[in-house]
């Protein structure tokens, strides 16, 4: 049998091709393994957790004495306010002496979904946001990083104030001190406009008082915070929000922007009326003045950690600076009957503070379109409340007074006002007559 004719420079040949190619292949396999080494420890660092400085905040360990809110009659009144037309969804905590007392979802994320309402919702936060950026940068003038009395025009920031705002400082800018017109173009802002832009373009409006002296309500200049964090901690914004705040406080569920409201397992959608509406994101655009989402039970949280409950997060002198009031807000058109009761209106960094009843209470409400907040608390009792919902009803808010009525031991006021409430209270203020 013929056998094919080979030389032996032919044959080496080949054998050395053999070889090149075995060598090649072992290096493209190395380096195909330092590469996927070096992805895993990438995505290591990435997930790494944060985990919580401070016990679990809405422990109710420890928690054996009566309260003095009828937590029963508190629920029959959101059950009242639930059948109101233009409600969808709506989630409350209460905290009493530090320990959270009732905690409660009602109605649906969506109207006519079936979906529920539960402590673990998410909902937008709307202006309480505010609170967060005051917090961080009160966090990093601590750290010495950035000082609340310097002024904006150094900082490098976007925003540009007319020459007279030269002097304006970070601590009037929480405190909305700027000098302009009160919500400064945020129609502009709704119409899409780059808020980074905007801000530099704030010094060409007429000044409404000389700056530091008077309260103007801002968003697009109060947002000039989330910079103020972004260049002294080198990082995003929200991502300093999350390492500085929300995972030291063990708040899982919150989150700055669209993104971490529409990812959550649960989330309520906007309505007008009860009406679905879409997810705006113009003020997600200012995370600072309106960036924030979360679930209640982690709104709660925040509140427990504005009264003191987390001092390795939120010293007490930290607290101060923030609370502390800096500015009268003079009421502006006509006031409910709620807000009259509110007396010695005043804003300090990122916190509104009032007189009820002989009481100091700190807080903040927070509306965008098809979404409600709201944050009030008397930090001597370390008692308050915290309400989200997902409509544009401002009828929420008067539960607020009907808790630190009960709290105080005052006779029972129909705040609510609602058609289907004024029997229930007069029923109420009967039996307290008849118990004497």
């Amino acid at each position: 049998m013929l056998q094919p004719f080979r030389t032996p420079q032919l044959a080496w040949t080949r054998r050395r091709i053999l070889g090149v190619a075995l060598l090649l292949i072992i290096t493209a396999i190395a380096v195909v393994m330092m590469s996927l080494r070096s992805s895993s420890a990438v995505v290591v660092q990435a997930t790494q957790e944060i985990k919580p400085a401070v016990p679990d905040l809405l422990s109710t360990k420890g928690v054996t004495e009566p309260g003095r809110v009828d937590y029963r009659r508190l629920d029959s009144r959101i059950a009242l306010l639930m059948q109101e037309k233009d409600f969808v969804g709506l989630a409350v905590a209460a905290v009493e002496r530090g320990k959270v007392r009732f905690l409660r979802g009602y109605g649906e994320t969506l109207a006519g979904s079936g979906d529920p309402v539960t402590p673990d919702t998410v909902f937008r936060w709307a202006s309480v946001s505010k609170g967060v950026a005051s917090a961080l940068v009160t966090k990093l003038a601590k750290e010495g990083r950035v000082s609340l009395e310097a002024p904006v025009e150094g900082l490098n920031t976007s925003l540009k104030l007319s020459p007279a705002g030269r002097n304006v400082t970070v601590a009037d800018v929480l405190s909305h001190r700027v000098g302009i017109v009160r919500n400064a173009w945020d129609d502009r802002l709704e119409q899409g406009a780059d808020p980074r832009a905007l801000r530099a373009q704030l010094g060409t409006l007429p000044l409404l008082c000389p700056p530091a002296s008077c309260y103007a309500y801002q968003n697009i200049a109060y947002d000039t915070a989330a910079e103020i964090v972004e260049h002294a901690a080198g990082q995003p914004y929200g991502d300093v929000a999350h390492a500085r705040l929300f995972a030291p406080l063990g708040m899982t569920s919150a989150s700055v922007g669209r993104l971490g409201l529409q990812s959550a397992p649960s989330w309520a959608r906007p309505h007008r009326g009860r009406t679905p509406v879409t997810v705006k994101d113009a003020y997600y655009r200012v995370p600072a003045a309106g960036g924030v989402n979360s679930s209640v039970s982690d709104l709660a949280r925040w509140m427990l950690a504005q009264m003191g409950k987390a001092p390795d997060v939120l010293s007490a002198e930290m607290l101060q600076t923030m609370h502390m009031p800096r500015v009268s807000t003079p009421p502006a058109g006509r006031r409910s009957g709620m807000e009259r009761a509110l007396t010695q209106a005043s804003y300090g960094l990122g916190w509104r503070s009032f007189n009820y009843a002989g009481h100091a209470l700190v807080g903040h409400r927070g509306a965008v379109e098809g979404y409600g907040a709201l944050v009030l608390f008397d930090p001597a009792e370390q008692s308050g409340i915290v309400m989200l919902w997902n409509s544009g009803s401002y009828n929420a808010a008067r539960l607020q007074l009907e808790f630190f009525d009960m709290l105080y031991g005052l006779p029972p006021t129909d705040w609510l006002d609602l058609p289907a409430s004024r029997g229930q209270q007069r029923t109420a203020r009967a039996g307290a007559g008849r118990a004497g």
